[in-house]
């Protein structure tokens, strides 16, 4: 039972867990239920804890500690370098090198070629088999044909290597003492080499940089002096702080070989002359003296620069702000913009031009002022002085000019301020008449060319009627379109009479005459036309559509009841059947033919629908019937008729096999029709009344004849429940019965015992499937026939 084989593997469970192995998530019920991941990751956790993680090499341990023995042992030969347990061993040279490094006698390895992986994976696992009794855990196709080979079997095997070969561990023992010792000697002269070169490499740095920190030649300008303090400054945050990490590193490095040659027993180390930490300080020392007034220095020169630098800066800001300030006033000043602007427009003009004038007036102060800067400039002699005199000279110039500017603009936005007042009462009246006729003109553009679409004769009269009436407007519409235009051509007289030159747009509206007569002449003239000739169309093209559907629904009509009537004769054939079985097939085949001689009248029908679908009609008002309804009563048809010819060939395959007469098929076949009365088929229901000795029988048979509990039962089910209870059939038993008399009375059987006592192609199909022999009492060849009889007929024996 599940709960036997629970509590069997949580003892082994536990016992694992004593030995200190976490198994987290891994639980008895997903070993029993056969979880191949759990079982696997539990497996791999036995292997890790008791064949790999005792292993300790130089104070690795576990994976660490083997691959690190395992590099120690391969590292002589040639084309193996093991740095994983994947694809270092994949061309199988590495196995060979383990075995040959403590075994040499049983390998040859100069034969070996790293080419030949096969051939080299399985002469190691031979010989270790063979010699060393450590097992073949791997196969040597999967590993060369797999890209990755599999880590964890990999290193399962090799911890086979290393428990065999653990007692050669002395002699390495004694190498890596020696190593060991060499190492620290080798170490204590790679620092004394690097103190000598860092110390030198820091005292050719200081006597290059104080001669630098020395020079102390001033500048003429600011911006020169910044460059010697920015130089500086990056001399302290760049180039120094390296230097001041190396000392700090080279009294460290000197420590700790002082202290490693004391510890091993070594002499003190003594630098060479002039490389000595105090000797290193002192010159230091000097280097810092020397930083020092050169800071000193910068800062007292930058000082002194600053104030002729100050007033320098301040006339540049002022004069560049002046400057970004009458960018592009001149020709905004000489512009003749209001010629063509609207009176909205020019009214903005000017209140823009007013505000421009104010902010004239503002800067007349920036102006005085960069003048008496540039004068003081003058006056202490600075370096740069023409360059200042003649930028404010220009400043001031431009400044007279801007002024005159200023006045002559504001004559003309005035003047013409007046000029358009006259006009924009009739740009004002002209709009309130062009945006209704406007809208109503778009109105009738849309419906014009809107598509319509209509399913019968009554539609499209009533869609050509609306029509007339919208033509019987267009008169009065057009009268209101002269008006319109009538008004514009008055704007026009003015304009002319008083020499201005209009923008083209009226200020009020977007609507311009020509846009008018545009749309006027593709309404009236284009649309119009279009419209009467598609409803023309469209009617016509309803009238045919009206006998496409007259056409379909008289075959329709006709096909839909003829259909009906067949599903219904059916259903009495299957019910009332007499005769023998194969008359009963004959008969229905004959039947079957008569419906399909019918199918020219649905391929008929199908091309009528055609053509109904590419006139993309969607209703019929003279049918109920739809091609859709049709075919798939057509297809239930035929496939009743075949489902019922087929269950009679069943039936005839059922009593051949059973062996059961016709008259018991017919008393079969009576009981079936006594249950059938319930629902139309056979159903659990009907069964139900027949047993009266409790749930339990009941179950048993309905697991039998409806394994789906589908609630209905076929009669094929029925006839197999039957003669499953009143035949005799083969069981397991009786084969492995029979297999234990070919065997005499063995418990296994060979393959020269089947061979014998059975035909070759059935002895041979036995010998491929039967599972070897692993009892007490077996042997070579030993063929387990319980387990291939159980699972013949899908039993288990676990």
């Amino acid at each position: 039972m599940r709960v036997h084989k629970i509590n069997n593997v949580n003892k082994a469970l536990d016992f694992i867990a004593s030995k200190g192995v976490k198994l987290v998530s891994i639980g008895a019920e997903e070993i029993v239920d056969g979880n191949a991941k759990m079982t696997l990751g539990m497996i791999w956790t036995i292997i890790l804890r008791f064949a790999i993680q005792d292993i300790s090499v130089e104070e690795t341990s576990a994976k660490e500690g083997l691959l690190l023995w395992c590099q120690r042992k391969t590292a002589p030969y040639k084309n193996v370098n093991v740095q994983n347990f994947h694809i270092s061993w994949k061309d199988g040279l590495a196995f060979n090198a383990l075995i040959h490094r403590h075994r040499p006698e049983l390998i040859d390895y100069d034969k070996l070629r790293k080419d030949d992986a096969v051939t080299n994976l399985n002469n190691a696992f031979e010989v270790a088999e063979k010699y060393l009794d450590i097992p073949k855990m791997l196969d040597a196709e999967d590993i060369v044909g797999t890209l990755r080979p599999d880590e964890k079997a990999i290193m399962t095997y090799v911890s086979c290597f290393y428990h065999a070969f653990s007692g050669a561990q002395k002699a390495e023992t004694a190498a890596n003492r020696i190593c060991k010792v060499l190492a620290v000697n080798q170490e204590n002269e790679h620092l004394m080499e690097d103190y000598e070169k860092l110390a030198s490499d820091l005292l050719e740095w200081i006597r290059r940089t104080i001669p630098w920190l020395e020079n102390r030649k001033p500048e003429k300008t600011m911006a020169e002096m910044q460059q010697k303090l920015e130089d500086f400054r990056d001399y302290r945050r760049v180039h120094k702080p390296p230097k001041v990490q190396e000392k700090c590193q080279l009294e460290i490095n000197f420590n700790t070989l002082q202290t490693k040659l004391r510890l091993s027993n070594r002499p003190a180390f003594m630098p060479s002359e002039g490389r000595m930490v105090s000797d290193i300080n002192g010159a230091w020392h000097t280097l810092e003296g020397a930083e020092k007034g050169y800071e000193e220095w910068l800062l007292s020169e930058m000082r002194r620069l600053e104030r002729l630098d100050h007033l320098a800066m301040k006339f540049r800001q002022k004069a560049a702000i002046h400057e970004c300030w009458t960018e592009g006033q001149e020709a905004m000043l000489t512009q003749k913009d209001y010629e063509t602007a609207s009176l909205s427009e020019v009214k903005a003009l000017l209140r823009k031009h007013e505000a421009f004038e104010s902010d004239l007036a503002a800067h007349q102060d920036r102006v005085e002022q960069i003048a008496a800067i540039a004068q003081e400039l003058n006056e202490l002699d600075y370096y740069d002085s023409p360059s200042v005199n003649t930028r404010c000279q220009k400043i001031c110039e431009q400044w007279d000019i801007l002024g005159s500017l200023t006045q002559k603009r504001r004559e003309s936005l005035e003047r013409t301020e007046k000029q358009l007042e006259s006009i924009d009462e009739l740009y004002l009246e002209y709009a309130k008449r062009a945006a209704p006729f406007n809208n109503w003109m778009e109105g009738a553009m849309e419906d014009l060319q809107d598509m319509f679409i209509v399913h019968n004769i009554e539609e499209i009269q009533g869609l050509m009627t609306a029509h007339d009436q919208f033509k019987s407007t267009l008169p009065e519409a057009n009268k209101e379109r002269e008006a319109i235009q009538a008004i514009q051509a008055e704007v026009q007289k003015i304009a002319d009479y008083n020499g201005i030159r209009l923008s083209g747009t009226n200020p009020y509206t977007t609507i311009t005459p020509e846009s008018i007569d545009e749309k006027w002449e593709k309404v009236a003239m284009q649309l119009v036309p279009l419209r009467d000739q598609a409803l023309q169309e469209e009617l016509t093209k309803q009238q045919s559509n009206d006998t496409l559907r007259s056409k379909f629904a008289n075959q329709a009509n006709i096909v839909g009841p003829w259909i009906q009537n067949k599903m219904e004769e059916i259903g009495r054939i299957s019910i009332e059947m007499n005769g023998t079985l194969e008359d009963q097939l004959t008969n229905l085949k004959d039947y079957e033919q008569s419906i399909i001689d019918y199918k020219p009248n649905i391929d008929d029908l199908e091309s009528n629908h055609t053509l109904i679908q590419e006139a993309l009609i969607f209703d019929n008002k003279y049918t109920d019937y739809t091609m859709e309804h049709l075919r798939v009563g057509w297809e239930q048809l035929l496939t009743t008729i075949a489902r019922t010819i087929n269950e009679i060939e069943n039936q005839i395959l059922t009593r051949d096999a059973k062996g059961i007469s016709q008259e018991q098929l017919h008393e079969y076949r009576a009981s079936f029709n006594h249950f059938d009365k319930v629902r139309g088929h056979g159903s659990s229901a009907a069964f139900v009344s027949v047993f009266s000795d409790g749930d339990a029988e009941f179950a048993r048979i309905m697991s039998i004849v409806d394994p789906n509990n589908s609630g209905a039962v076929t009669f094929q089910a029925f006839i197999d429940f039957m003669s499953r209870e009143t035949t005799d059939t083969d069981t397991a038993d009786q084969v492995i019965a029979s297999f234990k008399i070919l065997a005499g009375d063995k418990n296994f059987i060979t393959a020269e015992e089947l061979r014998r006592e059975l035909p070759p192609d059935q002895a041979e199909y036995c010998i491929a499937r039967m599972a070897p022999y692993t009892g007490p009492d077996g042997g070579p060849g030993a063929l387990d026939y319980m387990s291939f009889s159980t699972a013949l007929y899908g039993e288990s024996d676990l």
